[in-house]
């Protein structure tokens, strides 16, 4: 199965993916670390994150294993190709927004946060207000960090992923 993660930088995707790819034992795939490896390797990056993410995906996926992708996923091109990847792996998607539904949390969470990566450097307020993250046009999980510890957000994931199994 693949479980595509999408949503705004600060909304906790990260957080919840390390946590699910633990209980669940699966691959986590996370773009950032992706982007920033190519970035310190004196790349410039625009599409090929996802690119290479795509490609360890199907590998993986291929060999069996759970992928949880941890990405933005901001627009339809990005979600019609991890639905694309899981049709070509013959293997089920599971889509989940992950939101952070309180703008002053949301802030809080992005004005505090240290990066974790070599070298990456983290969105400001305004660059996440200003993120082309496109409204969804199709069904998918919508967990609200808000509203939910990381614990009950993973828990509601890995339900619906047994669910679609």
């Amino acid at each position: 199965m693949l479980v595509a993660l999408s949503g705004l930088p600060g909304v906790g995707k990260t957080t919840i993916a390390r946590e699910l790819a633990r209980v669940a034992g699966a691959v986590h795939l996370r773009i950032d670390s992706i982007e920033q490896t190519l970035r310190n390797a004196g790349l410039s990056v625009a599409t090929e994150g996802y690119l290479v993410a795509y490609a360890v995906a199907e590998d993986n996926l291929r060999a069996g294993r759970v992928v949880i992708a941890d990405c933005v996923n901001p627009v339809p091109a990005t979600r019609d190709a991890w639905r694309a990847l899981a049709e070509r792996s013959d293997c089920k998607v599971l889509e989940v927004e992950v939101v952070c539904s309180e703008p002053r949390e949301h802030r809080r969470r992005i004005e505090s946060r240290v990066a974790d990566l070599s070298g990456h450097t983290m969105p400001t307020w305004s660059e996440v207000l200003q993120h082309d993250y496109q409204p969804w046009t199709h069904a998918r999980l919508v967990v609200d960090t808000a509203q939910k510890s990381t614990a009950d957000c993973v828990a509601a994931i890995a339900s619906a992923m047994r669910a679609n199994a």
